[in-house]
């Protein structure tokens, strides 16, 4: 590759990276002004949660059913397409007169997320030759990560510092900004299915795929069991004003990433150990939430750092588990974790609420360690099946 044509594919990158951020500030980015959201249209929290709820479940419903659908259509007209349709539903969001009209505004986001996702990593491997597929992956995933920790944050920043609807503005100009670089930078490369793809539908009969997509479910359970009501659980629990808040979910952001870039090279070294090990250090992290929670600024900022660092990794983990076990077929297995995730984030949304009307904000904490210790016995059934067909294939060889 030469260096004017690796810069061309580094500019393109930033641009997909940038779209993978306003993505996930349109699906999660509520849950940094969702104390905004009760008062304004006067709804319980537990109404609240369907906004990300509800997001997730028409994801987990109909994202590979859209990806098979629109795998015909050239890939920069598709994330094109996707972006403007996420900036347009976050400009609307800002003016919904009540909160089902909120709701049904983010329907069409919906519908194209696991479309966009999978054809950004598509494109993104693209761009490189394969001995370097790899990071270009890790780059386009910059933008994911960025978006799940920094997403949240900032939303509520720019809500408590400017206003409710320069909230949404924020996300529809990050999403508008990435459709015009992707326009400009990405040159068009066909359809999203190669030769290889052409009959992903097979993966299905994949026993270790189903696992792995039942882990991810689990994980992202117990991680959203309580960040989705991260900015309310941290209002009510330490008393904090809403911009402290923000500065804690900016510290909290600052740790995912760094998390994620440590999760990232231990999957590296030791699959499995990560895969296992992540449960069981994100209840860790709760247990720390839970003891040293308090309305001293200071120590909730170590508090948010360490929560921060342990939540984010869990979707790098769950993703990299899943892939592992129908490498075959990407982008395909890549919509169904993108459902089985968002299937997570609705369980663990919708759990969350429940525990908090029957126990009180601390039980969100309950239902992320119940989650938890699913995860842990299905990545224990995984490896042991996987270590078990290994000594099948040595005894046949």
């Amino acid at each position: 590759m030469s260096i004017e044509t690796s810069k061309g594919a580094g500019r393109a990158i930033f641009f997909i990276a940038l779209g993978m951020f306003g993505l996930y500030a349109v699906e999660f980015g509520v849950v940094g002004i969702l104390p905004a959201i009760i008062e304004r249209y006067e709804i319980s929290i537990v109404q609240a949660g369907w906004l990300v709820g509800f997001f997730a479940l028409v994801i987990a419903i109909c994202g590979p059913f859209m990806v098979l659908w629109m795998s015909r259509f050239d890939r920069k007209k598709l994330l094109i397409g996707a972006l403007l349709v996420f900036s347009v539903c976050s400009a609307l969001s800002a003016y919904a007169p009540t909160f089902t009209a909120l709701m049904a505004i983010r329907i069409p986001a919906a519908l194209l997320h696991a479309v966009f996702f999978s054809v950004a990593f598509t494109t993104a491997k693209s761009l490189y030759p394969p001995e370097r597929a790899a990071h270009a992956t890790a780059l386009a995933f910059t933008g994911t990560s960025v978006g799940l920790v920094l997403g949240v944050p900032i939303t509520a920043w720019v809500a408590a510092r400017f206003s409710y609807e320069a909230a949404f503005h924020f996300s529809a100009v990050a999403n508008l900004v990435a459709a015009i670089g992707i326009w400009a930078m990405l040159p068009s490369a066909g359809a999203v299915k190669d030769v290889q793809q052409r009959q992903p539908l097979g993966v299905l009969k994949n026993i270790s795929l189903w696992l792995a997509l039942f882990q991810a479910v689990f994980v992202f359970a117990a991680m959203f069991s309580v960040y989705s009501y991260a900015a309310e659980y941290l209002a009510r629990e330490t008393g904090l004003d809403g911009e402290s808040i923000s500065m804690l979910l900016v510290v909290f952001g600052v740790g995912g990433v760094l998390g994620n870039l440590f999760a990232g090279r231990m999957l590296g070294r030791a699959l499995v150990g990560t895969v296992l090990t992540y449960p069981v250090i994100l209840s860790v992290a709760y247990v720390i939430l839970v003891a040293f929670g308090s309305a001293s600024f200071g120590s909730m900022l170590a508090v948010c750092f360490v929560w921060g660092a342990a939540h984010t990794s869990g979707m790098v983990i769950s993703q990299v588990w899943t892939t592992s076990a129908a490498p075959e077929a990407p982008e395909f297995v890549t919509s169904l974790f993108v459902s089985a995730g968002n299937l997570g984030v609705l369980t663990g949304s919708m759990s969350g609420a429940a525990f908090i009307t029957w126990t009180g904000m601390k039980g969100a904490i309950w239902s992320g360690w119940i989650f938890a210790a699913f995860a842990v016995v299905l990545v224990l059934v995984s490896a042991r099946r996987k270590a078990r067909l290994q000594v099948i294939a040595s005894q046949v060889a």
